[in-house]
């Protein structure tokens, strides 16, 4: 698919969505029906297309110049993810952050996460939390730089890290069951300078915490920036 379809593609949508900036050309040697799952998806949970946001299928079948069933194919299969929804005679719209939904995200995750954090603290072998400070400096310099957009993906990296420390793959497996809808809340908390910077701090007291083989002291510190996390998505979203 070239590259000036999809600059045509991102150009209107915008004007319908005002989103879509983070869309790129469809990777050549997959399905086509692949290829703009992953790319509406990914516009999804990076916020470039927000909640509420009309995902329109003639409009895109028209504007790669490809049939309807494979747009249709990545429109529901993101609809049984649950990040796009239908409306009746309305069409299809990207899911919105509800209280109900961000409170049992974050409720699931507090448990997986924090028993994650606490096998962590106690199976970790010599040296293996280096990479652990590596990413924390990583992430300092893009604080530095004002580079807020580069910060999730980085938290995230950070968190996987420190999950598979805990040598527990059903666990891990639960987790990353939740990935794409943890991102889009990272998103949001993570775009405020003030809570990328208490995050950080957060995530050096863990570190220090795994240092010591403080089970406890980890998974309390883990539930607590998960708690101050929900709090901050329920304000952004006005719940």
């Amino acid at each position: 698919m070239h590259t000036t379809r999809w600059t045509v593609m991102i150009e209107t949508l915008k004007s319908d969505n005002q989103a879509f900036k983070g869309l790129r050309s469809l990777p050549e040697r997959r399905s086509l029906g692949q290829g703009v799952y992953e790319r509406l998806k990914q516009a999804i949970i990076q916020g470039d297309l927000g909640p509420g946001s009309r995902v329109v299928e003639s409009r895109l079948a028209g504007i790669f110049g490809i049939s309807r069933t494979p747009v249709r194919e990545a429109i529901h299969k993101l609809e049984r993810e649950g990040l796009l929804r239908q409306e009746t005679n309305r069409g299809f719209f990207v899911e919105g952050l509800g209280r109900s939904d961000i409170e049992e995200t974050f409720g699931i995750r507090s448990i997986l996460e924090s028993y994650a954090a606490r096998l962590a603290a106690l199976r970790h072998e010599e040296g293996e939390l280096h990479p652990l400070e590596a990413k924390l400096m990583v992430y300092q310099e893009h604080l530095d730089q004002g580079d807020l957009g580069s910060l999730p993906q980085i938290n995230t990296e950070f968190h996987d890290l420190l999950y598979g420390l805990s040598r527990s793959p059903r666990l891990i497996k639960m987790i990353n069951d939740l990935r794409d809808h943890i991102y889009r809340y990272r998103v949001v908390i993570l775009k405020v300078r003030e809570m990328a910077e208490l995050s950080h701090a957060d995530h050096r007291h863990m570190l220090g915490a795994m240092k010591d083989r403080d089970a406890d002291r980890v998974e309390r510190l883990v539930k607590d920036h998960l708690l101050r996390g929900q709090e901050i998505v329920l304000k952004e979203f006005g719940e």
